[in-house]
């Protein structure tokens, strides 16, 4: 019974427990995101296809 009265008057808590995780390293994830991949130069065709639109993207407002 003193768990229900506890819960009815502090209600219930489903968030994150304890500390986050320090990312002291900050390392890379995903292959997308390394330089080789985000360049185009790795030799994936659809690779250098994306690397020519985030050129061209990064561009349009420069002149």
């Amino acid at each position: 019974m003193d768990d229900f009265q506890r819960i009815l008057e502090n209600g219930i808590n489903f968030g994150r427990g304890g500390d986050k995780p320090s990312d002291s390293g900050k390392k890379v994830k995903t292959k997308a995101k390394k330089k080789q991949y985000i360049t185009g130069a790795h030799g994936s065709g659809s690779a250098k296809q994306k690397a020519k639109y985030r050129e061209q993207r990064a561009n349009r407002h420069k002149k």
